[in-house]
């Protein structure tokens, strides 16, 4: 009886507790029917529809192969090579499994991935109780994404146990206490454990599936009906939000792109480089730590209604020492106003003599269609503000016009092409060719087939400037407009549709035998289907647009952009269209152009300190190694501090403006003059390209005296 009586008291703790044990137990993980009709939907779509023809065969599925094991564990921190090597037999599989709709391998390799997560952070969190030897000489190698897996069980405990030391170092370093880096290392590992754990199916197939998408070029990618849900919201909210573009660089958020007129923009104290390490609510909310979590999970903790406070952690691209800063941001709406094109003046540098430069900052190319299609007579365009904006400036009688594209990352083709006509006139401005061949010439629509602005022109760019803005630059490089200055462009070429798997393709669906019901969601599919030409033929993919006089800041520009990608859609050729070129100089005067540019920029301070920061920063991306010896790091990165400071220093003295101490908090900041610094650091590429157009001008007046106007007119 009694045996009986406590068999009968185990089992009833047993039931209390299920529900409890299976909330903590690790979601089931197997694919299902919905996932079959998915997979082979989106394989139909990409072999129909795709621009880049790439055939689903063993070379592919060895790629996808690859790219999913990167995704899962980019840093080689969790497989090892006996993994891999158990790995193999998909080598050549999984283009026959995608193509019957078949997703179990996927879910077998993430199983295993979890289970070692699983053991290295239990590993992890048993460092932490132990004492760390910061005079041992010794490095860790924090980049390994292109390292060999471990080996042994051994090798893996050794990365791991300098994993941990260098991550307690770095944060010694930030000047946390060593009590507190123990509570923030403890709650980062659990973290990523807890998000590990939590993955579902659908996460797992939405993982697999973009291993096959951007196994094909960069810009194919597949959304989940959950994620696709959260994109649509997103979109509803695009306007909501601290107004900043995120991406996972392997355990961190980085900072790819600011966008105009956001919050993060309008801080100044947020930039592209920079890595959020922990995200908060309001004013007192405790800070979380964000490293090693999914990026998805990121941007929902930052995203939030209008009004409300989001603090950040983070440090700084240029950062040697590795300080962290808070910012406070107030999520707010993105203003229109704030993204406008935008006029100044120059005048007065040395060798300009009263000559003015009028400068149009365009951030972004955009157009209000909302307006347009309510039939608002004055519905808001850059073209429009743009063409008020030289009326104004040819008012103030500048003697030329530099429009800065500097991180304008695109926007609507059609003010693109129609900006291009206040400069060219009418024709063609670039050419669109899809999947089938099909070639289609994008013209202006100049109502007066005529040239707005007659005068000289410079087109400044770096390497943000992408899509839009590129086809912007190419053309007046094609027709010899202008002149082009800056960096070699990011060299996005290609167009993207966004397909809703759920209606798109019931035609498809119907070719493969797979019934849908109306009320299943498919998720959807960022589709690439064409690709972008100049009209001389040349394609601004993969290589962009190469100024014709390039700044020394663009180290490594083969490394950015579109051209960092190994998969990326190769630069080609088509034929030219017929068009008509200004011929405003002569290719010698362009060599004299870049000569007097490098004689000024030899000894400019704002140069010789934006080139030592490019090569600084080139130094850190090459170096993936960091001492784990305190004394010798400190010293280390105090050297290249103080480097940077005296730098900074010198130039903002040349420009009349004392500089904040760096070791100031934000909240210690004086925000007007942090905002009088970058001013003077972002004017000085565009102060050089005022000094050649000003250049330019006086060559063309050198040619106007000794040659027959009628040659050289607009």
């Amino acid at each position: 009886m009694r045996k009986i009586y406590s068999k009968s008291i185990i089992l009833g703790v047993l039931l209390l507790l299920t529900p409890w044990l299976l909330a903590l137990a690790p979601y089931q993980l197997t694919p299902n029917s919905h996932m079959v009709k998915i997979t082979m939907s989106i394989t139909e779509v990409i072999r129909k529809l795709h621009y880049r023809q790439v055939p689903l065969d063993d070379a592919l599925s060895a790629k996808i192969l690859k790219r999913y094991l990167e995704t899962l564990d980019p840093n080689r921190n969790f497989f090892t090579k006996r993994d891999i090597d158990r790995f193999k037999i998909y080598k050549t599989r999984l283009d026959d499994n995608i193509r019957n709709g078949d997703t179990k391998p996927a879910f077998v390799i993430f199983k295993i991935y979890r289970k070692r997560v699983n053991a290295r952070i239990n590993y992890a969190l048993k460092l932490l109780k132990r004492k760390f030897n910061f005079k041992r000489y010794e490095s860790y190698q924090f980049d390994r994404t292109k390292a060999p897996w471990p080996h042994s069980q051994r090798q893996a405990n050794d990365l791991w146990r300098k994993r941990v030391k260098n991550d307690f170092l770095s944060l010694r370093l930030a000047g946390k206490t060593d009590a507190a880096i123990l509570k923030v290392l403890q709650k980062r590992y659990q973290n990523l454990r807890k998000r590990v754990n939590q993955f579902n199916a659908e996460d797992v197939f939405q993982l697999f599936i973009n291993a096959y998408t951007l196994s094909l070029e960069p810009h194919t990618s597949y959304m989940s009906p959950s994620s696709s849900e959260n994109f649509d919201i997103s979109m509803r909210l695009s306007l909501e939000g601290i107004g900043a573009v995120l991406r996972a660089s392997n355990d961190y958020t980085v900072i790819q792109k600011v966008i105009p007129g956001g919050p993060a923009e309008l801080s100044r104290q947020i930039h592209r480089g920079d890595k959020i390490f922990g995200v908060a609510q309001g004013l007192n909310g405790p800070m979380e730590d964000v490293v090693g979590w999914r990026l998805q999970d990121v941007v929902n903790k930052i995203r939030g209604r209008k009004g409300t406070i989001v603090r950040l952690e983070i440090i700084p691209k240029n950062s040697p020492n590795s300080k962290h800063k808070i910012v406070s941001l107030v999520r707010n709406k993105i203003r229109l106003e704030e993204q406008a094109a935008q006029k100044s003046v120059i005048r007065g540098l040395p060798g300009m003599g009263s000559t003015g430069i009028g400068v149009i900052t365009i951030p972004t190319f955009y157009r209000d269609f909302r307006g347009e299609s309510r039939g608002e007579r004055n519905f808001r365009s850059t073209t429009r503000d743009v063409r008020r904006l030289i009326q104004e400036l040819q008012d103030e009688q500048v003697s030329g016009i530099i429009i800065d594209l500097r991180q304008n990352g695109g926007g609507s083709l059609s003010e693109a092409t129609e900006l291009t006509g206040l400069f060219v006139g009418r024709g063609p401005v670039v050419q669109i060719k899809d999947n089938s061949g099909n070639i289609e010439v994008e013209r202006t629509n100049n109502k007066d087939y005529g040239v707005f602005y007659r005068g000289p022109l410079a087109v400044l760019v770096d390497n943000d400037s992408a899509s839009a803005s590129e086809i912007f630059a190419g053309a007046i490089q094609d027709y010899q407009r202008g002149i082009i200055i800056g960096e070699p462009t990011f060299g996005k070429g290609t167009v993207q549709t966004l397909i809703d798997l759920s209606r798109g393709p019931r035609i498809l669906m119907s070719l493969i035998n797979l019934p849908l019901k109306r009320s299943q969601k498919l998720g959807k599919l960022r589709l690439t289907m064409a690709q972008f030409f100049r009209v001389n033929g040349s394609s601004t993919q993969h290589r962009g647009v190469i100024p014709d006089i390039i700044f020394p800041t663009s180290f490594d520009s083969d490394k950015k952009g579109e051209r960092s990608y190994k998969n990326a859609i190769p630069w080609t050729k088509i034929a030219p269209v017929p068009y008509r070129k200004f011929k405003l100089i002569k290719p010698a005067d362009y060599d004299r152009l870049r000569m007097l540019s490098r004689q000024r920029i030899k000894t400019d301070p704002g140069f010789i300190m934006l080139t030592h920061q490019s090569q600084w920063l080139k130094s850190m991306e090459t170096n993936k190694k960091v001492s784990l010896h305190e004394k010798r790091r400190r010293i280390k990165s105090g050297a290249q501090e103080k480097r940077i400071k005296e730098e900074r220093k010198r130039y903002l003295l040349s420009q009349g403006i004392k500089a904040q101490d760096t070791s100031l908090s934000v909240d210690e900041l004086d925000l007007d003059a942090s905002d009088r610094e970058r001013k003077a650091i972002d004017k000085i590429q565009l102060n050089e390209a005022a000094r050649i157009l000003t250049d330019l001008i006086y060559t063309r007046q050198l040619l106007n005296a000794t040659t027959t106007m009628h040659n050289y007119e607009f």
